[in-house]
Protein backbone atom coordinates (compact mmCIF):
# COMPACT_ATOMS: atom_id res chain seq x y z
CA UNK A 1 0.00 0.00 0.00
CA UNK A 2 1.23 3.51 -0.82
CA UNK A 3 2.32 5.40 2.30
CA UNK A 4 0.32 8.51 3.08
CA UNK A 5 3.54 10.43 3.68
CA UNK A 6 4.23 10.08 -0.06
CA UNK A 7 1.00 11.87 -1.02
CA UNK A 8 0.00 12.95 -3.51
CA UNK A 9 0.92 10.18 -5.91
CA UNK A 10 1.48 11.85 -9.29
CA UNK A 11 0.11 8.93 -11.31
CA UNK A 12 -3.23 9.00 -9.49
CA UNK A 13 -3.48 12.77 -9.78
CA UNK A 14 -2.93 12.50 -13.53
CA UNK A 15 -5.62 9.83 -13.81
CA UNK A 16 -8.02 12.00 -11.81
CA UNK A 17 -7.23 15.03 -13.95
CA UNK A 18 -7.98 12.95 -17.09
CA UNK A 19 -11.51 12.27 -15.80
CA UNK A 20 -11.25 9.01 -13.84
CA UNK A 21 -13.20 8.82 -10.60
CA UNK A 22 -11.69 7.86 -7.25
CA UNK A 23 -13.39 4.45 -7.38
CA UNK A 24 -12.15 3.80 -10.92
CA UNK A 25 -8.59 4.69 -9.98
CA UNK A 26 -8.82 2.33 -7.01
CA UNK A 27 -10.16 -0.41 -9.27
CA UNK A 28 -7.42 0.04 -11.86
CA UNK A 29 -4.55 0.25 -9.37
CA UNK A 30 -5.83 -2.29 -6.84
CA UNK A 31 -5.49 0.23 -4.00
CA UNK A 32 -8.20 0.91 -1.38
CA UNK A 33 -10.47 3.81 -2.30
CA UNK A 34 -9.74 5.52 1.02
CA UNK A 35 -6.04 5.66 0.17
CA UNK A 36 -6.71 7.09 -3.28
CA UNK A 37 -9.14 9.58 -1.73
CA UNK A 38 -6.52 10.82 0.71
CA UNK A 39 -3.97 11.39 -2.06
CA UNK A 40 -6.54 13.24 -4.16
CA UNK A 41 -7.57 15.46 -1.25
CA UNK A 42 -3.93 16.46 -0.75
CA UNK A 43 -3.62 17.15 -4.48
CA UNK A 44 -6.80 19.27 -4.55
CA UNK A 45 -5.55 21.31 -1.61
CA UNK A 46 -2.32 22.03 -3.47
CA UNK A 47 -4.04 22.68 -6.81
CA UNK A 48 -7.43 24.45 -6.57
CA UNK A 49 -7.99 23.97 -10.31
CA UNK A 50 -7.70 20.18 -10.17
CA UNK A 51 -11.37 19.56 -9.41
CA UNK A 52 -12.63 21.65 -12.33
CA UNK A 53 -10.15 19.98 -14.67
CA UNK A 54 -11.42 16.59 -13.50
CA UNK A 55 -15.05 17.52 -14.16
CA UNK A 56 -14.31 18.90 -17.62
CA UNK A 57 -12.40 15.78 -18.61
CA UNK A 58 -15.08 13.55 -17.13
CA UNK A 59 -17.74 15.06 -19.39
CA UNK A 60 -15.87 13.96 -22.48
CA UNK A 61 -14.53 10.71 -21.07
CA UNK A 62 -17.67 8.60 -20.74
CA UNK A 63 -16.94 5.13 -22.14
CA UNK A 64 -19.27 4.19 -24.97
CA UNK A 65 -20.79 0.73 -25.27
CA UNK A 66 -22.19 -0.46 -28.59
CA UNK A 67 -24.21 -3.51 -29.58
CA UNK A 68 -21.34 -4.43 -31.87
CA UNK A 69 -18.92 -4.31 -28.94
CA UNK A 70 -21.08 -6.61 -26.83
CA UNK A 71 -21.32 -9.01 -29.76
CA UNK A 72 -17.53 -8.93 -30.03
CA UNK A 73 -17.28 -10.05 -26.42
CA UNK A 74 -19.51 -13.03 -27.14
CA UNK A 75 -17.37 -13.89 -30.19
CA UNK A 76 -14.18 -13.61 -28.18
CA UNK A 77 -15.44 -15.81 -25.36
CA UNK A 78 -16.56 -18.45 -27.86
CA UNK A 79 -13.20 -18.41 -29.67
CA UNK A 80 -11.12 -18.66 -26.49
CA UNK A 81 -13.27 -21.48 -25.13
CA UNK A 82 -13.02 -23.36 -28.42
CA UNK A 83 -9.31 -22.86 -29.19
CA UNK A 84 -7.84 -22.32 -25.73
CA UNK A 85 -5.98 -19.18 -26.85
CA UNK A 86 -6.58 -15.50 -27.52
CA UNK A 87 -6.89 -14.26 -31.13
CA UNK A 88 -3.81 -12.62 -32.61
CA UNK A 89 -3.78 -9.27 -34.46
CA UNK A 90 -1.31 -10.94 -36.85
CA UNK A 91 -3.31 -14.11 -37.53
CA UNK A 92 -3.62 -15.65 -40.96
CA UNK A 93 -7.36 -15.12 -41.23
CA UNK A 94 -9.07 -11.75 -41.47
CA UNK A 95 -11.71 -12.74 -38.90
CA UNK A 96 -9.12 -13.58 -36.23
CA UNK A 97 -7.03 -10.51 -37.01
CA UNK A 98 -10.09 -8.28 -36.61
CA UNK A 99 -11.01 -9.84 -33.27
CA UNK A 100 -7.40 -9.68 -32.12
CA UNK A 101 -7.18 -5.96 -32.93
CA UNK A 102 -10.44 -5.33 -31.07
CA UNK A 103 -9.08 -7.15 -28.01
CA UNK A 104 -5.85 -5.13 -28.07
CA UNK A 105 -7.88 -1.92 -27.97
CA UNK A 106 -9.83 -3.12 -24.95
CA UNK A 107 -6.58 -4.04 -23.21
CA UNK A 108 -5.23 -0.54 -23.76
CA UNK A 109 -8.44 0.97 -22.42
CA UNK A 110 -8.27 -1.27 -19.35
CA UNK A 111 -4.67 -0.20 -18.71
CA UNK A 112 -5.66 3.45 -19.03
CA UNK A 113 -8.70 3.00 -16.81
CA UNK A 114 -11.16 4.02 -19.53
CA UNK A 115 -12.71 0.64 -20.29
CA UNK A 116 -16.52 0.68 -20.06
CA UNK A 117 -17.83 -1.29 -17.04
CA UNK A 118 -20.02 -3.40 -19.33
CA UNK A 119 -16.97 -4.52 -21.30
CA UNK A 120 -14.97 -5.18 -18.15
CA UNK A 121 -17.76 -7.37 -16.78
CA UNK A 122 -18.19 -9.30 -20.01
CA UNK A 123 -14.47 -9.88 -20.49
CA UNK A 124 -14.05 -10.79 -16.84
CA UNK A 125 -15.11 -14.38 -17.54
CA UNK A 126 -11.83 -14.87 -19.43
CA UNK A 127 -8.85 -15.36 -17.09
CA UNK A 128 -5.90 -13.11 -17.86
CA UNK A 129 -7.62 -11.32 -20.76
CA UNK A 130 -5.99 -7.99 -19.90
CA UNK A 131 -2.58 -9.33 -20.72
CA UNK A 132 -2.24 -12.80 -22.17
CA UNK A 133 0.15 -14.93 -20.16
CA UNK A 134 3.47 -15.87 -21.73
CA UNK A 135 2.10 -19.28 -22.70
CA UNK A 136 -0.83 -17.71 -24.52
CA UNK A 137 1.47 -15.22 -26.26
CA UNK A 138 3.83 -18.01 -27.34
CA UNK A 139 0.88 -20.04 -28.59
CA UNK A 140 -0.39 -17.14 -30.69
CA UNK A 141 3.10 -16.63 -32.14
CA UNK A 142 3.32 -20.35 -32.98
CA UNK A 143 -0.03 -20.23 -34.77
CA UNK A 144 1.11 -17.18 -36.71
CA UNK A 145 4.21 -19.04 -37.88
CA UNK A 146 2.16 -22.03 -38.95
CA UNK A 147 -0.19 -19.81 -40.95
CA UNK A 148 2.81 -18.11 -42.60
CA UNK A 149 4.28 -21.49 -43.54
CA UNK A 150 0.97 -22.58 -45.07
CA UNK A 151 0.88 -19.41 -47.19
CA UNK A 152 4.52 -19.86 -48.16
CA UNK A 153 3.94 -23.39 -49.43
CA UNK A 154 0.67 -22.50 -51.13
CA UNK A 155 2.55 -19.84 -53.10
CA UNK A 156 4.54 -22.64 -54.78
CA UNK A 157 7.72 -22.55 -52.71
CA UNK A 158 9.68 -25.60 -51.63
CA UNK A 159 10.28 -26.19 -47.92
CA UNK A 160 12.07 -23.17 -46.40
CA UNK A 161 15.74 -23.56 -45.46
CA UNK A 162 17.38 -22.43 -42.25
CA UNK A 163 20.96 -22.05 -43.47
CA UNK A 164 22.73 -18.80 -42.64
CA UNK A 165 23.10 -18.01 -46.34
CA UNK A 166 19.31 -17.85 -46.68
CA UNK A 167 17.64 -14.58 -45.72
CA UNK A 168 14.23 -13.00 -45.33
CA UNK A 169 11.00 -14.89 -44.84
CA UNK A 170 12.47 -18.19 -46.02
CA UNK A 171 15.16 -18.08 -43.32
CA UNK A 172 12.70 -17.13 -40.57
CA UNK A 173 10.30 -19.92 -41.51
CA UNK A 174 13.18 -22.32 -42.07
CA UNK A 175 14.53 -21.76 -38.56
CA UNK A 176 11.05 -22.17 -37.07
CA UNK A 177 10.39 -25.37 -39.04
CA UNK A 178 13.80 -26.77 -38.14
CA UNK A 179 12.94 -26.24 -34.47
CA UNK A 180 9.63 -28.09 -34.86
CA UNK A 181 11.41 -31.04 -36.51
CA UNK A 182 14.04 -31.08 -33.78
CA UNK A 183 11.39 -31.13 -31.06
CA UNK A 184 9.42 -33.83 -32.88
CA UNK A 185 12.49 -36.10 -33.09
CA UNK A 186 13.05 -35.68 -29.36
CA UNK A 187 9.34 -36.22 -28.60
CA UNK A 188 9.19 -32.70 -27.18
CA UNK A 189 6.64 -31.31 -29.63
CA UNK A 190 3.13 -31.09 -28.24
CA UNK A 191 0.83 -33.67 -29.89
CA UNK A 192 -1.70 -30.97 -30.80
CA UNK A 193 0.98 -28.98 -32.60
CA UNK A 194 2.32 -32.03 -34.40
CA UNK A 195 -1.22 -32.81 -35.55
CA UNK A 196 -1.74 -29.23 -36.72
CA UNK A 197 1.43 -29.45 -38.79
CA UNK A 198 0.47 -32.85 -40.21
CA UNK A 199 -2.93 -31.53 -41.30
CA UNK A 200 -1.82 -28.11 -42.55
CA UNK A 201 1.51 -28.90 -44.22
CA UNK A 202 1.81 -32.67 -44.87
CA UNK A 203 5.40 -33.78 -45.32
CA UNK A 204 6.85 -31.21 -42.96
CA UNK A 205 8.82 -33.81 -41.03
CA UNK A 206 11.01 -34.79 -44.00
CA UNK A 207 11.02 -31.60 -46.03
CA UNK A 208 13.08 -31.34 -49.20
CA UNK A 209 13.87 -34.57 -51.01
CA UNK A 210 16.77 -35.21 -53.36
CA UNK A 211 15.80 -35.30 -56.99
CA UNK A 212 12.64 -33.29 -56.47
CA UNK A 213 12.35 -30.00 -58.25
CA UNK A 214 12.06 -27.08 -55.87
CA UNK A 215 8.92 -25.00 -55.80
CA UNK A 216 6.51 -27.94 -56.26
CA UNK A 217 4.68 -28.47 -52.93
CA UNK A 218 3.67 -32.01 -52.20
CA UNK A 219 5.50 -33.52 -55.16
Amino acid sequence: MTKRSAAPKAEWVLMYRSGLSRSRIAEVTGVPGSTVGYHLSVARAADPGLESAHKEAMCGNTPRVSAHGLERIRELVAVVQETGRYPSPRAGTAAERSLGVWLERRRREAAQGTLAPEYRTGLGVLPGWQGAARAATDEARWQDRLAALVRYRAAGHDWPRHKATVTGEEHELGVWLHTQRYKARRSELEPAKAQALDESVPGWRTGRQRGRKPGVPGS
